[in-house]
Formats: structure tokens, sequence, C-alpha cells
């Protein structure tokens, strides 16, 4: 857009994933959890106990909207702002029908009139003028000169006065500086402002191409912002959750549950192994490592049930990490698929090149949508079915070998169908190996650029694991970096409970 000569260039979310580093334990050792943690200038603060007042509630909730609004522009390359229309059979969509419909007939009667009343026009050119301006960068003062004294809404009224207002000429006045202004893609928009001749209908569409002006320049300061966002997000977002839990002292509960349910999983882990150890000191306490406690809260959120809701530290990925596990569980049955017809018939198929890819290229369009609750598994596991015995049978016509029989058929098709039942031993065994791999992504360090091997059975979808990986590490690296200090103080409070506490228990942090 020609409003600024030095645009600054998009940055990719993924630099992100490059400046974040994973928690080790030496982070959340027992010392730091028994030090006097005051005069670390990142460790967050907890308020008393206190009333909250409405105007604190929805201060607490403008600091939240900013704080998601920052985070989606920084990590995500393509959020941006869209015109957004009613539609046309909605209540709202008629009423604004009617209502404009009556604006711009009242109109078009006042400039019908002899002599012509121009008292709406002119506060519509009055208006026309203060969004041009706003299109204006600071020191554009010529053009901010010439559209103050062209459309000075004094002189309009004075020259109404008289039956002397040039409408037209205004009209294309504004239209040729709106072609100045506007964005490229609103090239076509200004051609068509310039050949309608009805001023009525040309002014509503001027406010029409204004309003998508609106909207592209705020996509331009959004692409401007998003560089500076990405260089200062951590300590943004962590300033502002720090102001939300001055103003609602409970905002960290669900994070507290959350990372309460973790060190249970991990009591019980180890539990289970001391049980199964022989000789081992069952009367020691078991000692927890807080990364592994972390690292085990972040693997729930991949089967995150999400009636329930979400920790609040984790709110602006929410969305992310739903799109992540909706993603594992789709690669899910397709290993299981593609597991099952190699064991039942991967010797009629070991001389086809590439039949896993087929075979995932058959599963993906019918497993569209799982997420949905309209989605029936068993009915597109066995469209699946069906069409793999179709591609099998075919490979086997075209190698001049023996089709599938019935029974074959019938108990590959069966074990496919299986996979939709709970506790299925397949689906059971993949989703182990899909964690196992999880799990190991998150334990090396933020700066390693490799991904761990990936486990037997995962091949066919190694690929979209290893870009499901990345993407989830950085969203996991990335909250340890913001909202490491918070969970450091909920770590020692659960794991430690005897430890004495740091004077940030009563003490806002100084950034």
């Amino acid at each position: 857009m020609p409003l600024n000569d030095d645009q600054h260039s998009d940055s990719d979310s993924s630099r992100l994933s490059e400046s974040t580093a994973s928690s080790s334990d030496s982070e959340y050792s027992r010392q730091s959890f028994n030090s006097d943690s005051s005069s670390k200038p990142s460790s967050p603060a907890s308020s008393p106990p206190k009333i909250i007042t409405f105007d604190e509630l929805m201060a607490a909730a403008r600091n939240l909207s900013d704080l998601t609004l920052a985070h989606e522009i920084a990590v995500n390359a393509n959020f941006c702002i869209k015109h957004e229309a009613f539609p046309q059979n909605s209540l709202a969509g008629t009423v604004k029908r009617i209502v404009h419909k009556a604006f711009w007939d009242h109109l078009e009667s006042e400039l019908n009139e002899d002599p012509p009343e121009y008292e709406h026009a002119i506060k519509l050119f009055e208006e026309i003028k203060e969004i041009l301006l706003s299109f204006l960068t600071p020191g554009a003062n010529r053009i901010k000169n010439q559209i103050c004294e062209v459309l000075d809404t004094d002189l309009i009224r004075q020259q109404a006065e008289h039956n002397a207002v040039d409408i037209h000429g205004l009209a294309n006045y504004i239209i040729n500086t709106m072609g100045k202004l506007c964005a490229p893609i609103r090239d076509n928009d200004i051609k068509q402002l310039k050949a309608t001749d009805n001023i009525v209908e040309l002014l509503r569409q001027i406010f029409h191409v204004l309003d998508l002006m609106k909207v592209d320049m705020a996509n331009y300061r959004i692409q401007n912002l998003r560089p500076y966002l990405q260089r200062n997000l951590v300590d943004y977002e962590r300033t502002k959750f720090q102001e939300i839990l001055e103003e609602t002292p409970n905002a960290l509960d669900l994070t507290t549950e959350w990372i309460k349910e973790s060190i249970e999983d991990e009591l019980s882990s180890v539990s289970d192994e001391s049980s199964s150890s022989p000789g081992a000191d069952s009367s020691s306490k078991p000692i927890i490592s807080p990364t592994l406690v972390l690292n085990n809260g972040y693997l729930k959120l991949l089967q995150w049930d999400y009636h329930k809701t979400f920790p609040e530290t984790l709110i602006t990925d929410e969305v992310r990490l739903q799109e992540l596990r909706e993603k594992l569980n789709q690669l899910k049955i397709i290993a299981c698929v593609c597991l099952i017809t190699n064991n039942m018939v991967g010797a009629a198929i070991v001389d086809v090149p590439d039949f896993a890819e087929q075979l995932k290229r058959i599963s993906v369009p019918l497993l569209e949508g799982m997420s949905k609750k309209t989605f029936d598994l068993k009915e597109a596991l066995n469209a699946i079915g069906v069409q793999i015995c179709s591609k099998v049978n075919r490979s086997l016509t075209e190698r001049g070998l023996p089709t599938l029989n019935a029974e074959m058929q019938s108990n590959l098709m069966g074990q496919i169908g299986h996979i939709a039942e709970e506790n299925n031993p397949i689906s059971s065994l993949i989703d182990k190996r899909i964690q196992f791999f999880m799990r190991s992504v998150l334990a090396l360090p933020s700066f390693q650029k490799c991904m761990p091997t990936v486990p037997g059975g995962l091949s066919v979808i190694q690929t979209e694991m290893e870009l499901i990986g990345s993407q989830y590490a950085s969203i996991v690296n990335f909250n340890k970096q913001v909202y490491g200090p918070f969970y450091a103080n909920i770590l020692r409070k659960l794991l430690f409970p005897e430890a004495p506490m740091g004077k940030t228990e009563t003490e806002t942090p100084t950034n």
C-alpha cells in the first residue's frame, strides 16, 4: 500500500520456535523453589484474596483480549481481519438493508429538491474526509492539507447557500484520492466508482469501498506490527497475564488443577514402577522431575476433552492444539489401516511400489471432518475397507495373480472396521507409539532442529508426524518461556509444600 515508503517484511511464525527454549530440570530445581525469588524480575506475583469489582473484572477481560490478539498476530502468519457482511436472510442483514435504503432514499429526495438540500450530503463529505485522513501517515502533510482544503465543510455550506456546490466534482476528487491511497487489490473497485453516474449510488459505493480500505489498512498495520510483536511477545504476554492475575487472583486455578493432575499421573507411574521392582524401598518419598510433570501435562492436551475448560495459560493456543489433536487422530487411523493391510495382505502387495502412499491417498479424503459430531467413523472405515480391497484386487489382476477371495476381503474389512472400537489393540498400539514420539519431541533441546526417530508402524505418516511435532514443540517451548515463572510457583507449592515461600507471593515483580 502506498501509505508508507518503509514497509517492513513479514516474518514467518516459525521464528518463535527458533527463539524458544524448553525448561530443563535445573530451572525447577529444589534449590530454586526454596530460595527467595523476589530478586528475579521475571517471577510472577500472586495477589492476596480480595473481592473483585465489576471494573476489575472488565479490566482483566480487556487484558485477556489484548493478550490473545497479540499472540494470534505474532504466531499466526495468516492472521488478518476480514470484511464480514450479514447474511442476506438474517434479521440483522434485513434490518441493515432497510435502514440503509431509507437513508439513501431520503438523501436522493433531498438532492432532487429545487433548490437541492445539501445538509445530509455535507455530513457525508465530512465523514469521508475524516476517513481519508485516517489513512495518512504522520508525514503526509501535502495531501492532508489538500483533503482539508477541498472537503472544507464550512466552505461547502457557504456554496450550498448559493446553490453552487459541485457535488460531482467533490465525488471525483474523493475517488481520485482513494485511488492514490488504496491497496492494488482495490483498483477495480475504484474503476467501478468512476463508471457510476448516479450521485447517490456513487456516494453509497464510495462508503462501501472505504469500508474495504479500512480493513486493508488494519491488515497493513498488523503486517508491520507482527515483527515487533514476535521480538517482544514473551515479555508482553507475561506482563499482561500478571495484570490479569492481579485483577483476578483465581486466574491460575485451572492451570493449577492441570499441573496437579499431571503430578498425580507421574506419582502413579513411579508407584507402579516401584511395585514391579523387587527390593525397592516403598517407604521413601518418590522424587518427581518438574520438567517431566510439565511435559506430561502438555501431552495430556493432545488427548484433551474439549468439553472441559482449558488451562488459563494455554487459552491463546487452544485452537492450535485442538487442530493438532484432530490431525493426530486422523493420522492414527491411517497408520492403523496401513498396518492391518500390510499384516493381512502384505505378501500380495510387497512388489507394488508406494502402496502405503496409495493407501494414505485412499484414507485421507474419507477421514476429512473427523472432529465433527455428525462424522460416522465406522461408515468411513467401511468405505476405506471397500476401496482398499478393490485397489489390492486391481493390482493383483494387473500382475496376473489371483484376487483376494471373499473370506479374505471380509476379514480385511472387518479388521479395519474394528479400529473404531474402544480399546482396539491395533489402535492402542499406534496411539502409544504416537504418544512416545511426541514425548520424545518434548525431550529434545529447543535448539535441536532434527526430529527424533519415528517408531515402527508410523513410517507411512512420518512426514506428517514430523511437521506436527515441530508445530507442537514450538507451541510448548514458547508457552514455557512465557509462563515458566508461574509454573515454577505452582510446582513449588504442589511438590514442596513444606518449603518456605519467597517474597514473590505478595510482591509485584518489577520488569
